[in-house]
């Protein structure tokens, strides 16, 4: 078996093997518990509120798991229950491996070629969906269990009284972006679970918010059955209660990425909350989407303009392109040769660096039909993204990143018909062996 392994791990380095930069030297913050404790006496909390109508929902609340593969979600009783009290979105895709880039994506549109778990700050002229909702005075916030306090700013925060892993800044997706850490007010709205239960309390969840577990909670470090259960257990209350699950509440559950790295990165995902009529409580709806898509949603639900990144040409949630006019038209994808499992060169890669940051889509009208956000046309000018930024799901011809796939929608098709990414070979191998051949890459 080792040596199976081993030759597994060798071919595959072997195919990796490529002359790039280096990148620049990351700085990590790290506080003393001297300074956690201070700052935490002192942090400001803040909970604005705003009642902006959408087309589908008027709030959305996103909560994230860890590492788990569709098939392994699907089976477990907990999740096929959550599963009865909404919709399963059953063609849900992550973006690539490991956990960090999903998070970055998530809220600003792209990877930018990360490939690690490690330190990284986002400059501040690449902007976030907040810089969108706050065009129309969308409030927003996010929740992280563990963190000691709004706005924290360190790699991570150990539990005190066990000194496990709790809160790491790898899963906190706004925190990686300078255009929030370096503002005041919107650092004090990253906040904790003290926080969290504060605003549900006193009637203050913000209109988008983040969820995330701790490392325990998420399953990370526990595994499913753990992070299940931990999740029916917290959402059940939580669905019932008007503060949290208020009218027209979206609800996004959803994992970050799936365990197996080499095969398809299928996920999860489920849609609650009371913006879900109940007569599809317990259905599935099979558009292909990826973690982008939930920006796109968002952009169409409330009219916002587009981040001019891979939010651009996603899919959007047929819950709200069904209420869209004129109605949005979905693209059908072929995902069977398409993976998600690595991701291009860029300017956060450690394995396949470029300096250069690619710039944003700011011609189209994008998915929403809302154009481009206007402080990314200032900082970035007129033209077509250094992406395919129109296109339903990430490819890179360049790098054979996601080639192989197809789309089509209404007389309409995109193709790229080429090699698979040498990263897409479909073969299994343990996490460790596979963190041992992106080291050597």
């Amino acid at each position: 078996m080792f040596l199976s392994l081993f030759t597994i791990a060798f071919s595959a380095s072997t195919v990796f093997a490529s002359t790039w930069p280096s990148p620049p030297e990351q700085t990590t913050i790290k506080l003393s518990p001297s300074e956690i404790s201070a700052s935490r006496a002192s942090a400001p909390t803040l909970s604005p509120t705003s009642n902006v109508e959408g087309k589908a929902f008027d709030r959305i609340i996103q909560i994230w798991l860890e590492n788990t593969d569709y098939d392994t979600a699907a089976r477990n009783s907990d999740m096929k229950w959550l599963a009865t009290q909404g919709i399963l979105l059953t063609n849900f895709w992550a973006l690539t491996h490991p956990s960090q880039p999903n998070y970055l994506a998530a809220v600003g549109g792209d990877t930018h070629g990360l490939d690690t778990d490690d330190f990284y700050a986002v400059p501040a002229n690449i902007s976030t969906i907040v810089d969108a909702l706050d065009t129309k005075g969308i409030s927003w916030g996010s929740y992280m269990e563990g963190m000691p306090f709004a706005g924290f700013q360190g790699d991570r925060y150990v539990n005190q009284e066990n000194g496990r892993n709790n809160y790491v800044r790898k899963h906190n997706p706004l925190i990686l972006y300078d255009s929030v850490t370096s503002n005041a007010t919107r650092l004090s709205l990253v906040k904790n679970f003290t926080s969290l239960d504060q605003d549900i309390q006193r009637n203050f969840i913000p209109q988008w918010s983040f969820i995330t577990p701790n490392m325990t909670s998420d399953g990370h470090d526990t595994g499913l059955p753990h992070a299940a259960s931990w999740t029916r257990n917290f959402l059940t209350p939580l669905l019932e209660n008007k503060s949290f699950n208020a009218n027209h509440t979206l609800i996004l559950l959803t994992f970050d990425e799936n365990e197996k790295y080499p095969t398809q990165n299928h996920v999860f995902t489920l849609l609650l909350g009371s913006a879900i009529p109940s007569a599809l409580y317990g259905t599935h709806d099979a558009t292909f989407y990826t973690h982008y898509s939930v920006l796109s949603t968002v952009e169409a639900n409330w009219g916002l303009p587009s981040l001019g990144r891979w939010d651009c040409g996603a899919n959007i949630f047929q819950l709200v392109a069904n209420l869209t006019s004129p109605r949005y038209v979905n693209w059908d994808v072929e995902t069977k040769n398409l993976y998600f499992n690595s991701t291009y060169p860029g300017p956060l890669s450690k394995h396949r660096y470029q300096a250069e940051w690619p710039r944003p889509e700011t011609k189209e009208a994008c998915a929403a039909g809302y154009g481009v956000l206007e402080q990314v046309k200032r900082a970035w000018g007129e033209g077509e993204g250094g992406r395919k930024y129109t296109w339903p799901y990430p490819v890179d011809e360049a790098s054979g990143n996601n080639v192989g796939g197809s789309a089509t929608r209404a007389g309409q098709s995109v193709t790229v018909a080429s090699t698979p990414s040498p990263t897409s070979i479909q073969f299994l191998v343990s996490r460790a062996v596979y963190d041992a051949i992106m080291s050597w890459r």
